[in-house]
C-alpha cells in the first residue's frame, strides 16, 4: 500500500483529496493548522492520521514530520496544498501581509518538503504535487499577493524537479480555476459570473475534480509525467 502525506488537509480541497486518496487505497496523513473539528472528523470518516503544526514555523514542521515518519513512515507521494488569499488591495498592502502571504503559499510549501524529501531521496522514489492557481497564470482581478505567491509555485516546482530527477522523484503542480469552495468562496458574485462568461465548461469546478487529478499525479499511472503544470479550470 503506498502512502500519502497531505498538507491543509481541514480546508474543502484538502479534505476532497484525503477522501479521494483513501478512496484509492492510499494510507494517508494530513495536516492541519486550524479547523481541529473538521480534521478530526476527517480522520474519523477516513481513517486518516491527522497531525496538527503551524507549517510556517520550521521546528513545528520538523518536529511534525519527525513524529510522521516515526508512526507512519516516509510517504511516497507528498501533497502540498495548504494556501489562503485574502482580499486587501496592493495599495492597501503592507509589508507585513505581503510577508504573510509569502509564508502560507510558499515558506510553507518549501519547509515540509525540505523536511520530507531527504527521506524520498534516501529511498530512490517519490513523488510530490503541489497546489498552484489559475490565479498565478492569466490575466484576472486577484489580490497581487496570492497570484504571486501562487505563480511562485511553478517555479519551485521546475526547480525543484530537475534536481531531484536523479533520485526517480517526480514533481508536478495544479492549477484549479473557479471551484465550488475552497478560496473561490471569496469571489465576488460579478467575478464569477465574468469568470464563467469566458469558461468553456460553463459553470465552477469542484474540489472532488481537482482531488482526482491530484490522486493521479501521486500514482505510478502517472510516471511518465514530471515537471507540468496541469490546469483544471474548465476551459479560460
Amino acid at each position: 500500500m503506498k502512502s500519502v502525506f497531505v498538507t491543509g488537509g481541514s480546508g474543502e480541497v484538502g479534505a476532497a483529496i484525503v477522501r479521494k486518496m483513501t478512496e484509492f487505497g492510499w494510507k494517508t496523513a494530513f495536516c492541519y493548522n486550524r479547523g481541529e473539528e473538521r480534521a478530526k472528523a476527517l480522520a474519523a470518516e477516513t481513517g486518516a492520521l491527522a497531525l496538527q503544526a503551524d507549517l510556517e514555523n520550521a521546528d513545528a514542521v520538523n518536529a511534525m514530520i519527525e513524529m510522521l515518519e516515526r508512526d507512519f513512515g516516509t510517504p511516497d507521494a507528498l501533497v502540498n496544498n495548504a494556501g489562503k488569499t485574502s482580499v486587501m488591495p496592493f495599495a492597501l498592502l503592507e509589508t507585513e501581509d505581503w510577508d504573510a502571504a509569502m509564508a502560507t503559499n510558499l515558506r510553507s510549501m518549501f519547509l515540509t518538503t525540505h523536511a520530507l524529501v531527504r527521506g524520498m531521496i534516501r529511498r530512490g522514489s517519490g513523488a510530490i504535487v503541489n497546489m498552484s492557481s489559475i490565479a498565478g497564470q492569466r490575466l484576472l482581478d486577484v489580490p497581487v499577493t496570492y497570484a504571486t505567491s501562487k505563480s511562485g509555485v511553478m517555479g519551485f516546482t521546475l526547480g525543484l524537479a530537475r534536481e531531484v530527477a536523479r533520485y526517480n522523484i517526480r514533481v508536478n503542480a495544479v492549477a484549479p480555476g473557479m471551484l465550488d469552495g475552497g478560496v473561490s468562496s471569496n469571489v465576488p458574485e460579478q467575478a464569477k459570473k465574468e469568470y464563467l462568461r469566458y469558461c468553456l465548461v460553463g459553470r465552477p469546478g469542484r474540489c472532488e475534480e481537482v482531488a482526482d487529478v491530484v490522486e493521479f499525479l501521486c500514482s505510478d499511472r502517472a510516471s511518465y509525467i514530471n515537471a507540468q503544470l496541469i490546469h483544471i479550470n474548465g476551459g479560460i
